[in-house]
């Protein structure tokens, strides 16, 4: 599992965007730097949460993380410092998948040709 961790030079460049956050109700902050690599494995991997590795911890803990960074803006945060380092040649972007949409014919649909020949035998 540990290949799939994230370097010391990569925590170097999150870790000044986590440090500050407080853990709820006065307890003391989860290991933030393991619950960013459970984030991660489930991006590059496209697995649902409940399918994390229990390495990562919980997974429901992960996510109830991952999604106050959501709602606290952390990401967009996060990918405007990326564009601004100058560390990616153009624009760090991120796609959604939910909205790219297929064609009709992708998901089982007839050709339109097949059925304009078959009104026209009506």
């Amino acid at each position: 599992m540990a290949r799939l961790l994230m370097t010391d030079t990569e925590w170097a460049f999150f870790e000044p965007f986590l440090v500050g956050i407080r853990g709820r109700g006065g307890r003391p902050a989860t290991n933030h730097r393991l619950i960013l690599d459970a984030v991660f494995w489930v991006a590059r991997t496209g697995s649902p949460w409940r399918d994390l590795p229990e390495e990562f911890g919980k997974w429901s803990s992960v996510y109830r993380q991952f999604r106050r960074w959501t709602l606290a803006g952390l990401w967009e945060l996060i990918l405007e410092a990326l564009n601004d380092s100058g560390a990616m040649p153009d624009q760090v972007q991120m796609v959604d998948s939910t909205v790219i949409r297929a064609h009709h014919l992708a998901a089982g649909a007839k050709p339109f040709s097949t059925l304009q020949a078959t009104s026209a035998r009506l």
